[in-house]
């Protein structure tokens, strides 16, 4: 952990332990952007967030990319404010890149049960990219009611709510730079 980590930490009574440090996930963000590097060539793949939390993870992927890239953004949500899922997905804002014949990333924060990945890859694959990938940041197993394929994994985590790292509660906590779990 940190200096920086250790700082906010003991700033927040709400937050009960780092669960990831910021020096692992920027670890973690360059060795994927190796890989992801290393698999796509040609044509330029099109990144695609899914707002909000996914933008830290987001931006600085693409700078550890070192092969030519687009990104677009969409917006869904399944949570609407609280600290569970509720299973409706909702969207919210949609991609402006036609994604027809075009290899298409999805860059995720989190993939918790994975019902918001699956309808997102429904919606998706009836648009026929070319190839349709998916990039999580973290990844809740424990909590999976989908089967949910990860081409590129940051880290598996406990079934807990999570914060940080754009992850959020109430809007809040985004930008710590590591990612921590609330205390109860």
């Amino acid at each position: 952990m940190t200096f920086d980590d250790q700082e906010l930490l003991d700033r927040d009574p709400l937050i009960e332990r780092v669960l990831i440090s910021s020096a692992d996930i920027q670890r973690r963000v360059a060795e994927l952007g190796r890989e992801i590097s290393s698999d796509y060539g040609g044509d330029p793949p099109v990144l695609v967030s899914v707002l909000k939390g996914a933008i830290v993870f987001m931006a600085d992927l693409i700078r550890r990319i070192s092969v030519p890239h687009e990104i677009d953004f969409m917006s869904v949500s399944s949570y609407q404010g609280g600290t569970q899922s509720t299973g409706v997905v909702k969207i919210l804002m949609d991609l402006k890149t036609n994604i027809t014949d075009r290899d298409v990333l999805i860059v995720e924060d989190i993939i918790d049960t994975g019902a918001t990945l699956t309808y997102l890859e429904e919606i998706l694959q009836a648009r026929k990219p070319r190839s349709l990938r998916l990039c999580t940041l973290l990844n809740k197993a424990d909590a999976h009611t989908e089967d949910i394929a990860i081409d590129y994994l940051g880290f598996d985590i406990p079934n807990e709510f999570v914060i940080g790292y754009g992850l959020d509660y109430a809007e809040q906590y985004r930008n710590l730079p590591f990612i921590g779990i609330m205390k109860g």
